[in-house]
């Protein structure tokens, strides 16, 4: 499966299902827990914006690859803002060959870009990341959509590999249909496949009734007993921006505008019916 070098704006939430909450309240999730998925899910936000800026400033530098040449995309995040690199793997998958850089420079959505002739031969973190989205990418059924990827670091004990249905209309934020992979530092084996949500539907936040203003969000969960990471990212990337109430394990969460998780809170919405 080929993801498209220019990776527009995603913005996901999960599949919705209007089924009744569970009857018995599980574990309350410790702070930590939740905390975990506020992080995950804001760095996969800031993937998703940087990918989809350089991708444009890479285009509007005039530079147009050759089949093939850019046909990864990988981000990396440092004190300094985001790099996003456009390459792809070399043909023994020892080495990611990169063509284009793509730098944050003086504003979130402007980026610097540099081409490599000949291409930067990589052997670290873009090698290992390229190699785990062709492994993800190879046991992957997603649905009859475009889907986008991000790789974020876990340190010494593996990366995270996203696959989610990417944003091809403004306005229009597919949501569903994703899947998490915790892929081996090297990027040669997956150690767990995490489906985190059902099938793929489409917000239309936008279209709303001239004059009203969308409070929040709700949807409940069928897979899992906690938000995900891509409930976040649907809080930090929809517009407009609003808290969405998740009905999972036996209990309600909010995602504020922030993408912190709250409990049970005491505004939330009743469960559908």
């Amino acid at each position: 499966m080929k993801l498209p070098m220019n990776c527009r704006r995603l913005a996901l939430a999960i599949a919705l299902f209007a089924v009744p909450a569970h009857s018995q309240s599980g574990p309350r999730p410790s702070d930590q827990e939740l905390a975990a998925i506020t992080q995950r899910g804001t760095v996969l936000a800031g993937y998703d914006q940087a990918a989809w800026h350089a991708a444009d400033a890479v285009l509007l530098a005039g530079s147009h690859p050759p089949a093939g040449q850019a046909q990864r995309y990988i981000a990396r995040q440092s004190a300094t803002g985001w790099t996003v690199d456009f390459g792809h793997l070399n043909s023994d998958a020892t080495k990611f060959l990169t063509a284009y850089e793509a730098v944050q420079s003086d504003a979130p959505t402007h980026f610097a870009v540099g081409k490599f002739d000949p291409e930067r031969e990589d052997t670290g973190f873009n090698l290992f990341a390229a190699r785990a989205i062709d492994l993800a990418l190879k046991g992957f059924r997603g649905e009859n959509v475009p889907y986008n990827v991000a790789v974020l670091p876990g340190g010494t004990r593996g990366n995270l590999v996203y696959l989610y249905p990417a944003q091809v209309k403004d306005g229009v934020y597919p949501y569903g249909g994703d899947v998490r992979y915790f892929v081996s530092p090297d990027g040669k084996t997956i150690y767990e496949k995490r489906q985190m949500h059902k099938s793929v539907l489409e917000s239309i936040p936008a279209q709303l009734p001239k004059g009203s203003t969308p409070a929040a969000g709700y949807h409940t969960h069928v897979l899992t007993d906690l938000p995900e990471d891509t409930d976040v990212f649907l809080v930090l990337n929809r517009q407009p921006r609003v808290p969405e109430y998740v009905g999972a394990g036996g209990h309600i969460f909010k995602i504020d505008i922030d993408g912190t998780i709250k409990v049970d809170p005491s505004d939330a919405p009743p469960p559908p019916h």
